[in-house]
């Protein structure tokens, strides 16, 4: 998931000493934003607030009243139908990639980069993207150098004398708006009917434009995602639990889809449609995650978003606790601040019924249960009684161990189309067992559970985040994610 990158002095290193980890649960009522819209932001924090309070009243109410137990209870029963329709639903067959003659009229693609301070990965990006399997005259690279300030600028300067399809935009040290605002700047000078967009440690398999054009032949599909997959695939346990969470999430989007809900970008390895993209005024230079604001914003326009499972674009993994932090607060803040700008159309139903109940359901699920965690706790403990979210645990958590194993085994099945997938696979499956089918579900499983004992960060980190914006102002603060290069890194 991209991140929004702002000037230097006001970012930090996702590996910073451990006072930087406590620095995110700060209440201090100082703003380190840019300056710009502070009504807008305040708005927010107060909307937070209100929510915050309701959750948490709400969930007391519900242990004091008589009836509370029966409100929950209706509640899983709605999830478990939802659930129902969710596991049975199949997903439709991907189109056939695009045949040799077939290519002479694919549409035209622009592919965009938003880099700053790249230097150990983008050679390996631009030649990757600059030898694609797909007509040269039919597809741009844009690399926008943000004020780089390591050998970024020039390492680009040496690719742009080498390949004819790459561009490179270099922009001003006082240019605003982070990654969105460096893809709304370059986005008038591109020609392509689809625009794409990966992050600088993306690693593109060269068929990728072959098999996801033809996705966008439904007029109704406004953008696609294409599955992530880790690059620096080692022992490492953070790394072993980002494996089975990616799984879990391409298996998430594809019922998703099925049963109509919505399909969500993840940034690195979207594909958006030049007129939707325009429709919906461009990306978001006031969210720190442009990809999640942009989803809700394609499916208010009335957009679909389709995902690909083969082939995936490999990106580095975090491998220290601190960089996971940093990262999952990012992402899981990106991700609640939407809810909190778009709710009055989203209430009314501008998404469609069936997308409506599908995200308001992954709401409670995300966000709503790991806020109403602490006080459910505490009033359990003080009245001695069982916790409310208890009959909701019962169907999400063996929901999503069952999601994994899924997603891990729909993995494997494509490791002979994918490359991504046969590192993935052997990750996955333990090589260290005896290949035979049992001991390859027994891995399987085993990696599943360790990504379901894994997946427990996120508590802590939507109850905190949850908390901080609901007391503290509006951050545009970009926390760099640092790019080694190498595709086998030693465990940490």
């Amino acid at each position: 998931m991209p991140e929004s990158s702002w000037p230097e002095n006001d970012s930090y290193n996702e590996l910073e000493s451990l006072s930087s980890l406590l620095a995110d649960l700060s209440l201090s009522d100082e703003s380190d934003s840019p300056p710009g819209k502070p009504v807008k932001r305040d708005r927010r924090r107060r909307k937070a607030a209100v929510v915050l309070v309701m959750i948490w009243s709400g969930t007391i109410a519900l242990h004091l009243a008589t009836w509370g137990y029966w409100i929950v209870l209706g509640l899983t029963t709605i999830l478990g139908i939802h659930a129902v329709r969710f596991l049975f639903a199949r997903p439709g067959a991907p189109p056939e990639p695009l045949s040799d003659e077939e290519l002479a009229t694919a549409p035209l693609v622009s592919i965009m980069v938003a880099a700053k301070n790249e230097e150990a990965v983008i050679g390996r990006l631009v030649r990757a993207l600059c030898n694609l399997d797909y007509p040269s005259c039919r597809y741009e690279v844009w690399i926008i150098d943000d004020n780089s300030t390591d050998q970024t600028p020039a390492l680009l300067n040496q690719l742009a004398s080498e390949y004819e399809q790459l561009r490179v935009f270099r922009r001003s040290p006082t240019a605003a708006g982070g990654k969105s605002g460096a893809l709304n700047q370059v986005l008038p000078l591109t020609k392509g009917d689809v625009i794409a967009v990966f992050d600088a440690d993306a690693q593109v398999p060269a068929d990728i434009l072959r098999r996801v054009v033809p996705l966008f032949t439904r007029p109704q599909v406004g953008a696609v995602q294409v599955r992530k997959a880790i690059s620096n695939l080692s022992g490492n346990g953070w790394i072993r639990g980002q494996v089975a969470e990616m799984a879990l999430d391409s298996f998430l989007q594809q019922q998703r889809i099925a049963i109509g809900g919505i399909g969500e970008l993840r940034g690195n390895g979207q594909f958006v449609r030049r007129l939707a993209l325009e429709q919906c005024g461009g990306w978001n230079e006031e969210t720190i995650t442009d990809d999640l604001d942009l989803t809700f914003r394609l499916h208010l326009n009335q957009w679909d978003i389709d995902f690909m499972m083969v082939p995936a674009v490999q990106e580095e993994g975090v491998t220290r606790a601190i960089a996971l932090w940093h990262q999952r607060n990012r992402w899981a803040e990106g991700g609640y601040q939407r809810y909190l700008d778009y709710w009055q159309p989203i209430l009314n139903n501008r998404m469609g019924s069936l997308k409506t109940l599908d995200l308001l359901i992954f709401w409670v699920i995300q966000y709503v249960m790991p806020t109403a965690i602490v006080p459910d706790l505490l009033m359990a403990v003080l009245r001695n009684r069982p916790m409310l979210m208890s009959p909701l645990s019962t169907i999400t958590l063996p929901l999503f161990i069952y999601g994994m194993v899924a997603g891990l085994r729909q993995i494997r099945k494509t490791q002979g189309i994918d490359p991504a997938a046969r590192v993935e696979a052997d990750i996955a499956a333990d090589s260290s067992l005896p290949q035979s089918r049992p001991f390859i579900l027994l891995g399987i499983l085993f990696q599943a559970l360790h990504g379901f004992v894994y997946m427990f960060h996120w508590l802590p980190v939507v109850a905190s985040m949850t908390l901080r914006i609901s007391l503290r102002p509006k951050r545009l603060r970009w926390v760099k994610t640092v790019h080694h290069g190498a595709t086998d890194l030693v465990a940490e």
